[in-house]
Parts: structure tokens; sequence; C-alpha cells
């Protein structure tokens, strides 16, 4: 079975990219990840793994990646554009997301995306993506009760 990385560099190969440098960098930050991360981010992460790689090179790797359908961009509601792989089928989460330190976390729920199926069902829509941001306080901002 094929892996995320492996995916998405044979994408970039068909595509008649490049698959070294900073999107090679970018492709192995990301999958190693749980959930998303700013572009910022990703680029401190590279040069904290002793990545030599631009921030400008970051955003045209991303750019690149999310124009193949290989990484998403995700809106947490805060201005700034967070990026995860994609993965066909079952590897689908939502964020829950601290409003006093900005932590930004998976999670999933079967009981959620059914409720989610039957309501947009009940609509007359056909579910073909979704997100969900639950905003608070984590366990460690949260006062003590």
């Amino acid at each position: 079975m094929s892996t995320w990385p492996d995916t998405a560099l044979e994408s970039l190969r068909a595509a008649g990219l490049r698959r070294g440098g900073a999107r090679r960098a970018v492709v192995d930050y990301l999958a190693a990840q749980a959930c998303c991360r700013s572009a910022q981010e990703i680029h401190d992460g590279i040069r904290g793994r002793g990545g030599e790689v631009g921030v400008a090179s970051v955003y045209r790797a991303l750019d690149t990646l999310v124009e193949l359908d290989l990484v998403q961009r995700v809106d947490i509601g805060d201005g700034v554009a967070r990026f995860e792989p994609t993965h066909e089928g079952t590897h689908h989460h939502h964020h829950l997301v601290c409003d006093d330190c900005g932590k930004v976390e998976p999670f999933t729920d079967a009981a959620l995306e059914r409720a989610l199926e039957r309501a947009a069902g009940r609509l007359g829509y056909e579910l073909e993506q979704h997100d969900v941001v639950l905003r608070g306080a984590c366990d460690g901002c949260r006062p003590g009760d």
C-alpha cells in the first residue's frame, strides 16, 4: 500500500515537476504531523530539522501541492492558512482550537459524521466535504474548577 508521501511525490513526478528541494521537504514534514500547520510553522519545522529552505519556497511548494489536491488549506478562523495532507477515505478529521494559546488539535467522531450526513440529506444535499472547527479553552488554559 502506498503512503501519502509516496503518492505526493509520484503525483509531482507525473505532473512533470521536480520532487526535490522544498517540495520534498514540505511533503516529508507534513507527513510526520498529526494536524494542520501554517506555512511559517512548516518552514520553522524544516529548518529545525536542519533543512535549508526559504519561507517563499515553502509557500510555492504548498501552492503546488494544493493545486494537485495533495494538500488542503484549513481555515480555523484566525486569518492564518494552515495546511495538511489530503487522504483518500479514512483519515478525515476535524479541529479543536484553543482561543487562549492557539493550539490546534485533530479529532474524529463517527457519530458527528453520521449526524452531518443525515442533516445534509434532510436538507436535500449530498454531502461531499465539510469542515468542523470547535473553539474553546484547552486543558492547559482552562481555569481550574
